[in-house]
């Protein structure tokens, strides 16, 4: 399976929940604290392709889901 990857920030809420999902499902991934890898907005919104706003950003493999609320959506839509 394609590994997710979790863009996120120290005392995000919603980072650690999409984590934990992934974590609770199985589904592998790697979390990458933007502020530890000097990740700013303006770089993030390249790598996504839009503006972002907010954490998290994830992607499956190299497919952008969006944040939570899209992760959490997208999750059921996985054969496993």
């Amino acid at each position: 399976m394609k590994p997710f990857t979790v863009f996120g920030r120290p005392g995000c809420g919603f980072c650690v929940r999409a984590t934990q999902v992934l974590d609770l499902k199985g589904y592998p991934y790697k979390y990458v604290d933007i502020y530890e890898e000097g990740i700013s907005k303006e770089d993030l919104s390249k790598t996504v392709g839009k503006p972002v706003e907010t954490v998290p950003q994830i992607f499956h493999g190299t497919d952008y889901i969006g944040g939570y609320t899209e992760l959490a959506e997208y999750l059921p839509t996985i054969a496993e």
